[in-house]
């Protein structure tokens, strides 16, 4: 009986192991998060992302939040008669394996009231909630006014070089 016993809580043992290693596998990542930069006294702006769920079932965006503006909110642009028109959303749906992009004329975060302007270089936090995976934290970078894009990350010196 007490090997079976032993056995047992071995077996036990390492299944717990196995799970907690798992557990704290974020679900969801975030990559290229980035911000246009606002020339003047502009006191709205857009942040972008790619968006990953890495699990097996799909979640959704519900909300956003940054201490940058007084308010961050869910928006989607789309064409309606040859016009492009902006609207909130309540939420973005993440599928597993499929990349959802935050991007100029589609789905962005609104930033609402600006404290002050984003400059280019600077970054900011922003907290991302989602239905199932809860709240992650991300930087947003901040490039250039009118960019399309997060600017590619700097290549490491190459020898001999001062940086």
């Amino acid at each position: 009986m007490r090997p079976v016993l032993i056995a047992a809580l071995l077996s036990l043992a390492w299944h717990a192991q196995s799970l907690a290693q798992t557990a704290g596998a974020a679900p969801i990542t975030i990559e290229n998060a980035w911000a246009r930069a606002t020339p003047g006294t502009i006191t709205t702006g857009g942040a972008y992302m790619t968006l990953v769920d890495h699990g097996t079932s799909a979640d959704r965006l519900v909300g956003v939040a940054t201490p940058v503006a007084g308010k961050a909110e869910l928006h989607v642009m789309s064409e309606d008669n040859g016009i492009m028109k902006m609207r909130p959303v309540d939420a973005i749906a993440v599928e597993p394996g499929t990349p959802t992009e935050l991007k100029p004329g589609g789905y962005h975060v609104m930033l609402i009231d600006l404290k002050q302007p984003l400059k280019e270089g600077d970054s900011f936090p922003m907290t991302l909630t989602f239905e199932k995976a809860g709240t992650i934290q991300v930087t947003v970078k901040v490039e250039k006014p009118g960019a399309r894009g997060p600017m590619p990350s700097a290549s490491p010196a190459m020898p001999g070089m001062k940086m």
